[in-house]
């Protein structure tokens, strides 16, 4: 690999701060391209970032490797920042992929689970999270383990869904990251900015009792900038254990029946807050978006919702749009 890709990616791991998944994501795309050109040295490099090669590594993208018009586009930007990086340390005069149009792409909706079902889920799994089942966690025997594990998930699923954090956000946290007084939820998210984000009262109450159920498992208090959420073993949790325990926690719900993720408990809570009326600037600044143009396409699922309403309520929608009766 060059060296102006190794310093781009350096650039993008120090400065941008991006997470060890996107900069994987980066390193392939721009391996590939350097693949495609055939540019094994720094010139033939900057000699292929040009219109013409940039335009064919796209249709070999979509006609050879038959990628999809999203996956396409994320080549070409993964190229435009590059292409960016180089203009500032000198090397490119221009920014060669803005003219190369790029697939046209049909856009795709947030998924989200409806209110009821959520409201579903909570109700069912009240108890595992009581003060009287913290009681029932002694230590380090298989009773522990499996009341641990189940207020663990919960938590998992609560935290995702009242704050609408990332997972990559979720695994960052500490125990400091919590203001109790405050009742406030401190989160580096990407690009390494904090926000603060409200919490419940009842939010508040259940990472306390869990805290506390911890520190009897583990028989020792913990400190401020240790992990919040850790295994039964105490060791911190990694991406596959939160989608594992969000697919097992909502599977108990008959009526999400669609894809159980991380991500889409994120976009739910920031579907019912459009739906109840709060600003769109509110929710970008909730979900830590860089721009309000990300915010803006739970939008659409607010109007789908309105559409249904309109046909079920209005007169003229009723009589098919004609005048009279």
């Amino acid at each position: 690999m060059s060296d102006n890709i190794q310093k781009y990616l350096s650039y993008i791991a120090n400065a941008r701060r991006f997470a060890p998944r996107t900069r994987r994501i980066y390193s392939d795309v721009l391996r590939e391209f350097s693949l495609f050109a055939e540019a094994a040295t720094e010139e033939a490099l900057l000699s292929a970032l040009v219109p013409q090669v940039i335009r064919s590594y796209e249709v070999f993208l979509m006609d050879g490797k038959k990628l999809s018009p999203r996956t396409v586009h994320l080549h070409l930007s993964v190229l435009s920042g590059f292409s960016r990086f180089l203009m500032k340390e000198g090397l490119l005069k221009t920014n060669p992929v803005k003219l190369v149009s790029r697939p046209k792409m049909e856009q795709r909706l947030p998924v989200f689970y409806r209110e009821e079902s959520m409201q579903d889920y909570f109700s069912a799994t009240e108890s595992v999270v009581s003060a009287e089942n913290l009681v029932l966690i002694t230590g380090r025997d298989k009773t522990s383990e499996a009341i641990y594990s189940s207020r663990l998930r919960r938590l998992i699923v609560s935290l995702l869904f009242g704050t609408g954090i990332r997972r990559s956000e979720l695994l960052g946290l500490r125990i400091g990251s919590v203001d109790f007084g405050r009742e406030v939820l401190k989160v580096h998210g990407k690009g390494d900015k904090m926000r603060e984000i409200p919490l419940l009262p009842s939010l508040c109450e259940e990472i306390s009792l869990y805290l506390q159920a911890v520190e009897t498992m583990e028989g020792r208090g913990r400190s401020a900038d240790e992990p919040l959420l850790v295994t039964f073993k105490g060791a911190k949790l990694y991406p596959v254990y939160i989608d594992r325990a969000v697919k097992r926690e909502l599977g108990q719900v008959g009526s999400i029946t669609g894809r159980k993720s991380p991500h889409v408990l994120r976009h739910t809570l920031a579907t019912e807050l459009l739906n109840e009326g709060t600003d769109l600037n509110a929710i970008k600044e909730l979900l830590g978006h860089s721009s309000l143009a990300a915010t803006q396409v739970y939008t659409h699922n607010s109007v789908e919702k309105l559409k249904k309403v309109y046909n079920n309520a209005h007169p003229r929608a009723k009589s098919g749009g004609k005048n009279g009766d």
